[in-house]
């Protein structure tokens, strides 16, 4: 037999209840195939990166499963039929995880949250360059209160110049094209 990590992604709409009945359900259909579900984890309720039959959310759940091909390929096609379902992969892997996966392990996404703020100058705030606050430093210009006005006008007035007529949106009309010459075939 084997060994296959399978991810589905459920509707919005459906409790969290329901995608644990679906993930038992779709767990029978691989007993019933002649394998086996060695682990089965609920992720929870996720933001998806682009909308998927209007879904802007999805139920995350992972199945480990252990069984012939033929169990497996019943098992999806149980998911494409079912409404609730929106999405599923099934991989293909030499060996499983024996430790929560990545989505479960709680601990380490604190951690990599706590690099975030200490390697780079801060997640918020600390030197990240371009013009912020007051200070408009960093550069060979003076602030810009220490700058002249501009000339040619008053202070705050528009930089709109009309255009001359007879050109692209002027007022006069253009002048007819010439014709074209007759084309010969050589």
């Amino acid at each position: 037999m084997a060994l296959y990590e399978h991810v589905f992604l459920a509707r919005q709409d459906v409790s969290s209840a329901q995608v644990e009945a679906m993930m038992k359900e779709y767990s029978q259909v691989i007993e019933e195939g002649g394998g086996k579900v060695t682990k089965t984890e609920y992720w929870g309720l996720k933001s998806l990166a682009y909308k998927i039959k209007k879904s802007r959310k999805a139920h995350y759940a992972l199945l480990n499963i252990d069984a012939p091909s033929a169990a497996v390929t019943e098992m999806e096609r149980r998911m494409g039929i079912a409404t609730d379902v929106l999405r599923f992969l099934t991989v293909k892997v030499e060996a499983h995880e024996t430790e929560p996966s990545v989505q479960m392990r709680k601990g380490d996404r604190d951690d990599r949250r706590g690099d975030r703020d200490g390697d780079r100058g801060g997640f918020r705030g600390g030197d990240r360059g371009g013009f912020r606050g007051g200070d408009r430093g960093g550069g060979d210009r003076p602030p810009r209160g220490d700058r002249p006005p501009r000339e040619g006008g008053r202070e705050g007035a528009s930089t709109f110049r009309p255009r001359p007529a007879g050109g692209p949106g002027g007022d006069a009309p253009r002048p007819p094209r010439p014709p074209r010459p007759e084309r010969t075939e050589g």
